[in-house]
């Protein structure tokens, strides 16, 4: 079995939401200027009493009972993120511990930016085709609101915090993937644990959407398909704009176009996953449906997966 099939998704949203109008308040913004330049309205902050272990944690056991599995089978976890409580231990050695899953397991944390739960997605395929494993647990999960400089309206009014979960298991059914990183420090960057975001706007937009509709032609190609078979288009929520402009390169209708940007912004490695749990609990995502995952991050990381529901 070579396949990737995805069993459950779960997700968790810290309960304060923030809205463009709130973030007006306390930087030069607006809701018009936002909304009009990224399509988002709101997006999601820890309280004082929440953490990046907490979110996780809820959307790893929500996926975990919607799977309906035994969790002594699951065999590894991998937790997508850059925001973690801690340097050190990773998010996925805590999760292992609070969800009571077996101690014999791979548990890591995996960074590579927005694009972490697509990278998450093809290293456990990996680790579970070389190890046997039949359940494996991928989280993608961000507090990013303890990253920003809330006086850089470049960067504070686009992040938001999340989680997002799916048990998955080797199948029989098709699976591409394509993966990238051309290393760069600058366009993206946190200098330090207890550093903000920096991010080049201009220049993350423009390897955007250079570089997206090239790993989407490429993953199809690989995957023996065309763009309208694949059924649903699950991309980064990065900015609307960016969405938009793939679909018409690939000339394929918004209407395949998982989009919920509006009311979580961008969650970075949680983002995937929290649209991927969105469409699926709404009925939009049905069983034997081809979808296409994509994102692009931090470090000039690109990923895309094609997988069967």
């Amino acid at each position: 079995m070579t396949g990737l099939k995805i069993v459950a998704t779960g997700a968790c949203a810290p309960s304060k939401v923030v809205t463009n109008d709130d973030l007006a308040k306390i930087v030069e913004t607006s809701d018009e200027w936002i909304s009009q330049r990224t399509g988002m309205k709101e997006r999601h902050f820890v309280a004082e009493d929440e953490n990046h272990t907490m979110l996780a944690e809820c959307a790893a056991k929500q996926a975990i009972e919607r799977a309906n599995i035994d969790k002594s089978q699951i065999g590894a976890v991998i937790v997508c993120t850059v925001s973690g409580d801690y340097f050190s231990p990773s998010c996925a050695c805590l999760i292992q511990g609070r969800l009571g899953l077996s101690n014999d397991i791979i548990a890591f944390d995996l960074s590579a930016g927005c694009s972490g739960f697509v990278f998450g997605l093809d290293t456990i395929r990996a680790i579970m085709m070389a190890k046997n494993i039949k359940y494996g647990l991928v989280v993608g999960a961000e507090v990013l609101s303890k990253k920003m400089d809330m006086t850089d309206r470049g960067t504070c009014v686009l992040f938001g915090d999340g989680a997002a979960a799916a048990v998955v298991s080797l199948s029989d059914s098709s699976y591409t993937s394509v993966i990238g990183v051309d290393g760069d420090e600058e366009m993206i960057n946190i200098k330090s644990p207890n550093g903000f975001i920096h991010m080049d706007g201009q220049g993350t937009y423009k390897f955007a959407v250079a570089t997206v509709p090239k790993v989407i032609e490429q993953v199809v190609r690989d995957a023996g398909l065309t763009y309208d078979e694949i059924d649903h288009y699950v991309l980064h929520q990065a900015n609307l704009r960016i969405i938009e402009s793939i679909a018409k390169k690939v000339k394929q209708p918004m209407g395949k176009f998982v989009v919920n940007i509006d009311k979580y912004g961008n969650t970075s490695a949680a983002s995937v996953g929290l649209a991927l749990n969105e469409a699926i609990n709404d009925g939009r995502i049905k069983a034997g449906e081809k979808l296409l995952l994509c994102a692009f991050g931090a470090g000039r990381t690109w990923g895309a997966v094609v997988i069967e529901m």
